[in-house]
């Protein structure tokens, strides 16, 4: 608790607090578009087979009264659902039999091809899209990798530091994304952009958190969180307005130079400082965020000495070195890491199957993102309360417990019932 007691000297969660964690907490307005980015980037639109070329003089259309909806009736035939048009094969030969008010054909024995002129698209919910199922993939590789990267780079060259690069590597790349002419290049820079997401986030977080008294970081965690939250129903703004991958993929990124142009103004994680042997730096973080704080005489009880006395034990545990293998290494660190492994996998597997395939709800995408984001503001209130009531083992089993219902009892749901399948939303609550 020595670092702890020193935070406090220097105001504990004062007007610097404040001011970094709302400076920190800013970028994930942007930050959750980028993790959902794909789902509008690279969504797939409605589609079917382009109708035969010069369809309209081959068939002496022009003498008949035929909308559009008649003519792919009769063009086109149904999906195995029959509640939209296939997107892959059309009739050889138009068959107006089926226009017919009492039509019982049978359409199965029709003979069909493939879209041999090519596909129509529907740019009502999208005007230009990627059309790619492998870009999240690679993203999501991405930051995989940042992770593992960025994190080793913070524990050596410091949390500020890192984060600054990473917001300086998101935007470039991410703006630099919307004017690339070829897919392969669009894959490779949305990995590094993934990486650099990782960054943000590791580093942001504990930057944020070594800055904030114990006693506060569970509300200001929760709190914070909901900058996340906004960034999802910003997100289903921006993709209705643009409707263009490009332009969209260019405005979420922007924003990261703005965030890029002001950390530098952030001090260095002073307990980081201290651990890497950087004291005099430490203190000079530390009296500076007791100036904001109010506190100016601290430069006269804060020194060195002090500062050396409180942290003496952190600083020799610092000596050792440890690894991975240490979290498996004996009996109790290998049952929590197995079991904080288990709880993350099936925490992220069950919420990126759900938030990456909107599509498949069967309603508007732009809706539904809307949702989801709404949804997270009942259930950080409700975890919030949970955390300071009932803690953190009993709060996890149950939010795990009562989220597995909710994803099975949609299992059985039949298909179609969009409605049913959208109220299925609201296991996000836990």
């Amino acid at each position: 608790m020595g670092f702890a007691e020193l935070l406090e000297e220097a105001g504990g969660f004062g007007r610097y607090q404040w001011l970094h964690v709302t400076l920190i907490s800013l970028p994930g307005l942007m930050i959750a578009s980028q993790n959902l980015l794909n789902n509008f980037v690279s969504g797939s639109p409605a589609h079917h087979c382009s109708l035969p070329t010069n369809h309209s003089s081959r068939y002496n259309l022009s003498h008949y009264q035929i909308d559009e909806k008649q003519l792919l009736r009769a063009f086109i035939p149904m999906d195995s659902s029959g509640s939209r048009l296939d997107r892959c094969r059309r009739f050889v030969e138009p068959q107006w039999q089926l226009l017919a008010a009492n039509s019982s054909a049978n359409v199965s024995q029709i003979p069909t091809e493939g879209c041999l002129d090519g596909w129509a698209y529907d740019r009502s919910e999208f005007l230009s899209t990627t059309v790619s199922e492998m870009i999240q993939t690679i993203y999501m590789g991405g930051v995989l990798t940042g992770a593992i990267v960025y994190g080793g780079l913070s524990d050596r060259y410091g949390r500020r530091s890192v984060l600054i690069w990473s917001y300086l590597q998101l935007g470039v790349l991410g703006c630099s994304s919307a004017f690339l002419p070829s897919y392969s290049t669009y894959c490779a820079f949305r990995f590094l952009s993934g990486m650099a997401v990782s960054g943000v986030i590791l580093n942001g977080f504990s930057l944020k958190v070594e800055w904030i008294p114990t006693k506060q970081r569970t509300l200001v965690g929760t709190l914070t969180s909901f900058f996340f939250t906004f960034g999802q129903m910003i997100l289903a703004g921006l993709a209705y307005w643009l409707r263009d991958w490009r332009k969209l993929q260019l405005v979420v990124c922007l924003p990261q130079f703005l965030f890029f142009s002001y950390t530098w103004w952030f001090s260095e994680s002073a307990r980081w400082l201290v651990l890497n042997r950087r004291s005099e730096d430490a203190l000079k973080s530390l009296h500076r965020v007791a100036r904001v704080n109010g506190k100016k005489d601290i430069e006269d009880t804060l020194t060195l000495e002090v500062l050396h006395s409180h942290m003496k034990k952190e600083m020799d545990s610092s000596r050792s070195t440890f690894t991975a293998y240490d979290l498996l290494r004996t009996r109790q660190m290998r049952r929590i890491s197995i079991c904080l492994l288990v709880v993350w996998f099936a925490t992220s597997f069950a919420y990126y199957g759900l938030v990456m395939d909107l599509q498949k709800f069967g309603v508007s995408i732009y809706q539904i993102q809307l949702i989801f984001g709404a949804m997270d503001f009942p259930a950080k209130l409700v975890a919030l309360g949970m955390l300071s009531y009932l803690g953190r083992r009993v709060s996890q089993a149950t939010c795990l417990f009562v989220s597995a219902l909710f994803i099975f009892a949609n299992i059985l749901v039949p298909a179609g019932n969009t409605h049913t399948h959208t109220h299925t939303l609201t296991h996000r609550v836990y």
